[in-house]
């Protein structure tokens, strides 16, 4: 598709149906986001607003509750207020469905042309099927023009609770809709730095010929939190962090940073790459490096069984079954109540052989960090001379930061990211059927080992290195 038919499409009337609207996720990120692309003139030039729930409110009590949340834009502000509207119902009854329908038909009047329509499921997992079999067999997701029309349904994690439910997801959606209109969200795909492992891998030849086992020793994904379950133990404690984030955000880090390169930078040729280092992935539970583990206290929270062994940290081992990884180590850990809150990649190579090396450093390795959060940076360390007369290294840092840049940076919320490349038909952001299949096959050996065993307990704030 060239640029011309691209903007064409885009600048179809767009409608996003939020189902949920009233909820934290809608209010916190989604009319938010809406907001910041309406503001930077990236959404069409026609569009509108659906928020969909059964919270009892009117379109200007809704209005409101949206207003409540919109940061910044005062002039653009009630402009986009106006573009909002309410619909009030049940996910499981038809009546919601109902009036949706003559809610959307009355924007296309006012329109004057039927409208894209993007419907995204910012509800609890238990309404999906319930919700997208009353969406299809009501008519809604039908697009009504055929040659430039479309309708796209956004789907939040978790995508099923275990690789069956997960296959039953995806059947259903599968009948009901097709591939290219299934937009599953992880939006940690869509954060800045982890959009750029892309990039800085496969745009520079620098790295290539060294990202292999032969030469880098392990590579280690960290999503390191400080807070604890707080308020959500009846949520966390049917699922835990594996589940919680494990099978999702670090395993799409995963197959970032250990991917073939794609050689198109399209949706398809990505993810069948993120897809297939997925499936020769394998995740060791009994290695001796790898971790269950369970802040003290936690048994007491609310909602929490008394005899959990939920975890809410945790460390694996793990290694791809590829002649181009072998002898390489992968280290996944998360968890919450630890010491510091850090999303990091660390890719360490080995010592070089021979090696002009220094005694007094231990262990010389070249490191490549991919700081995601709190910072978002690109670290490349390396060894160099000390101005003098002995021949000691010390080692230095090449570090590039959006933040130190000279001009000006455009902020990108990832959820601003996430609505934008829905409306454009950009699927790279979102996972495919192969990868979420592939990521609970890794992941299932290892749930159903911790379920047999109680975690280890560690101290909250502990640093995570120290949790055995």
């Amino acid at each position: 598709m060239n640029n011309n038919e691209k903007s064409k499409r885009f600048n179809i009337p767009t409608v996003f149906v939020i189902f949920g609207g009233t909820g934290d996720l809608s209010r916190k990120k989604l009319f938010p986001s809406l907001f910041d692309l309406y503001k930077k003139n990236r959404l069409p030039e026609q569009f509108a607003v659906v928020g969909a729930a059964h919270s009892d409110y009117t379109e200007e009590s809704f209005r409101k509750l949206v207003s409540e949340h919109l940061v910044g834009g005062d002039d653009k502000k009630n402009e986009f207020l106006s573009l909002v509207r309410y619909v009030r119902g049940s996910f499981d009854t038809k009546e919601l469905y109902t009036g949706l329908r003559s809610e959307l038909a009355k924007i296309d009047d006012d329109i004057g042309q039927c409208t894209n329509k993007i419907f995204h499921l910012s509800v609890s997992p238990r309404f999906y099927e319930s919700l997208l079999e009353h969406l299809h067999n009501s008519g809604l997701a039908q697009t009504c023009d055929s040659e430039n029309g479309w309708t796209r349904v956004l789907i939040e994690k978790p995508f099923g609770n275990d690789l069956v439910s997960a296959r039953e997801l995806d059947d259903l959606l599968g009948r009901l809709f097709k591939e290219e209109q299934i937009y599953r969200i992880d939006h940690y795909l869509a954060k800045e730095t982890v959009q750029n492992i892309i990039m800085f891998r496969f745009a520079n030849l620098l790295f290539a010929p060294i990202w292999n086992g032969e030469y880098i020793k392990k590579i280690e994904i960290e999503l390191h939190e400080t807070i604890d379950v707080d308020t959500r133990g009846k949520f966390y404690d049917g699922i835990g962090a594996l589940r919680d984030v494990g099978q999702n955000h670090l395993l799409q880090m995963f197959s970032l940073v250990a991917m073939d390169n794609p050689g198109v930078f399209d949706a398809h040729h990505v993810r069948k790459q993120r897809g297939s280092v997925l499936e020769r992935t394998v995740l060791d539970a009994d290695a001796e490096i790898s971790v269950q583990g369970q802040y003290m206290g936690y048994k007491s929270i609310e909602g929490a069984r008394a005899n959990s062994q939920t975890e809410t940290y945790f460390r694996l081992h793990g290694t791809i079954d590829s002649d181009k990884w072998r002898g390489a180590d992968f280290i996944l850990s998360a968890g919450k109540a630890l010491r510091e809150k850090s999303t990091r990649i660390t890719v360490t190579l080995k010592e070089p052989l021979p090696c002009l090396c220094d005694s007094d450093i231990e262990g010389q390795y070249n490191q490549i960090i991919f700081d995601i959060q709190p910072s978002e940076k690109i670290t490349v360390r390396f060894f160099a001379k000390i101005h003098g007369f002995e021949n000691k290294i010390t080692p230095k840092d090449f570090t590039f930061s959006y933040h130190q840049e000279e001009v000006e940076i455009d902020e990108i919320d990832a959820y601003e990211r996430v609505l934008y490349d829905a409306v454009i038909g950009d699927q790279v952001l979102f996972a495919s059927t192969q990868e979420v299949h592939a990521a609970w096959k890794v992941m299932m050996p290892v749930l159903e080992k911790w379920q047999q065993k109680d975690p280890v307990v560690y101290k909250k704030g502990a640093d995570p290195k120290e949790i055995q």
